[in-house]
């Protein structure tokens, strides 16, 4: 079901202020790409398939949990290009601490969220272009994946021609017409506790789906909470599962339809 305001994903809520912290080396590197700060993770060059996924991060941002799984992509042999479209201001900055799921005094997460969506909405599409060109070869064939706040700039890309397959996890800021305007197959990644996508909003997804004939594969994830596939506790070996679990799934997805030749298999059933 959809609530006031039309949404069938909510947008961002205090959920996803919660989640651990994760500790390690990101490889990639930075560059400025469309004016946006942009990070790039590629894969060894015995592992390359040519082959590029865009990422749109949750509301942390750029945060080590994040360019680890962009890492993860790299080493599944795709170069990983992400946006900061938070401009070096991540939600997590604004917690009391990075062990405390509350926020600082006086911030105004709802301010935080419009001015970034405002910013977000309006440079995604060209830094699309601009990465397509800086990075983009011939035969170059794109993917794109988005978490939370990522969620519409992944349903934004199936609706336009250049990524071939996309995936989200744990989505958020979704209406109807995200899932009405799909072009290219969805991999949705979701975990059974979500405030921002429970149960009724997930029928009606795959409700819109199956009625459009979009091809689409629904995962879901039983016992863990919103933010599951970034932020969930490594502590926890079912967590850590289904972490890596959604992680490998999605790869699987993008090896299978950015694998498939022109006229293969329609992306419409």
């Amino acid at each position: 079901m959809t609530d006031a305001d039309g949404y069938i994903a909510k947008p961002s809520g205090k959920c996803c202020l919660k989640g651990s912290l994760h500790v390690g080396d990101p490889r990639g590197k930075y560059e400025t790409v469309h004016g946006v700060n942009t990070y790039i993770s590629s894969p060894s060059a015995d592992k390359d398939n040519g082959n590029i996924v865009l990422y749109f991060p949750d509301v942390f941002g750029f945060f080590t949990n994040g360019l680890l799984v962009m890492d993860g992509f790299a080493d599944a042999g795709y170069k990983t290009i992400g946006i900061d479209y938070f401009k070096g201001d991540p939600v997590y900055l604004h917690r009391k601490d990075k062990n405390d799921t509350t926020t600082e005094p006086g911030f105004d997460y709802e301010a935080w969220k419009k001015k970034h969506t405002a910013f977000a909405d309006e440079v995604v599409p060209g830094w699309v272009e601009a990465v397509k060109a800086k990075f983009g070869k011939s035969n170059t064939k794109f993917a794109c994946v988005g978490y939370c706040f990522g969620a519409p700039y992944v349903c934004n890309e199936l609706a336009g021609e250049v990524v071939t397959a996309g995936a989200f996890g744990h989505p958020a800021f979704l209406k109807d017409h995200h899932f009405q305007q799909l072009k290219k197959p969805l991999f949705l990644s979701c975990s059974e506790i979500d405030h921002t996508f429970p149960v009724e909003s997930r029928n009606l997804a795959i409700d819109i789906l199956q009625k459009s004939g979009q091809s689409h594969q629904l995962q879901l994830f039983s016992g863990v909470a919103h933010g599951f596939a970034l932020r969930c506790n490594l502590d926890n070996p079912y967590e850590r599962y289904c972490k890596e679990q959604s992680l490998r799934s999605i790869v699987e997805w993008f090896d299978f339809w950015l694998g498939q030749q022109a006229g293969d298999t329609p992306s419409k059933l």
